[in-house]
């Protein structure tokens, strides 16, 4: 936490608590670039995209007292998610910022990591309204790359989304279930894309 300044880090305090920084996101609009910004550059520039979100989420998370945890989620003919896990008494929430309604963040109700995930499966979906989400990882902690200076480089942070590629990931659907998929309807769908930005 030394390389942020005392500024940087009375800011991060000063959201308290996992539900003051998601709100905090949830104020900022999504960050419409091919950019993987470090927690300095989205404070200063206030506004994130998924991955950006997720890393600042983490780094706030740290300055209040948690582990800085990522969790990424894999989908089919679809982008990935990636998220700031935490936990309360054992149980597992997220911070997000996505551009979808359904995909932001979640209390810290869910006993295991596929429960976490599984909670996300309905609202995961493509334009072609299919439901893409496939697969989990296991939290990586950010400490990792301290020596990379994840939290206040000027330069983008590509080498965290390029490691969540790299490691193992959990499978979501037994063989054969793909098939049983339903698309979601024109009523959700709509729900979702409400505050979508598009370039």
């Amino acid at each position: 936490m030394d390389e942020l300044s005392p500024k940087e880090l009375r800011f991060l305090r000063s959201l308290k608590t996992p539900a003051g920084i998601q709100r905090w996101l949830d104020d900022i609009p999504y960050h419409l670039a091919g950019t993987a910004w470090s927690p300095r550059l989205v404070m200063q520039h206030e506004t994130a995209h998924c991955l950006e979100g997720a890393i600042f989420a983490a780094a706030a998370l740290r300055a209040i007292g948690y582990p800085p945890l990522l969790f990424d989620m894999e989908a089919e003919q679809d982008t990935d998610h990636v998220m700031a896990v935490y936990q309360v008494r054992g149980h597992w929430g997220t911070i997000a910022k996505s551009n979808f309604t359904g995909c932001h963040g979640r209390d810290p109700v869910y006993r295991s990591l596929r429960e976490l995930a599984m909670s996300y499966f309905n609202l995961y979906f493509n334009h072609r309204k299919e439901r893409t989400l496939r697969n989990f990882s296991r939290p990586v902690n950010l400490t990792r790359f301290d020596k990379q200076h994840w939290m206040t480089t000027e330069k983008d942070v590509w080498f965290i989304a390029e490691y969540l590629c790299e490691i193992p990931h959990t499978r979501l659907l037994a063989p054969g279930m793909k098939r049983y998929l339903s698309r979601v309807n024109d009523r959700l769908y709509r729900a979702e894309l409400t505050g979508h930005r598009r370039k």
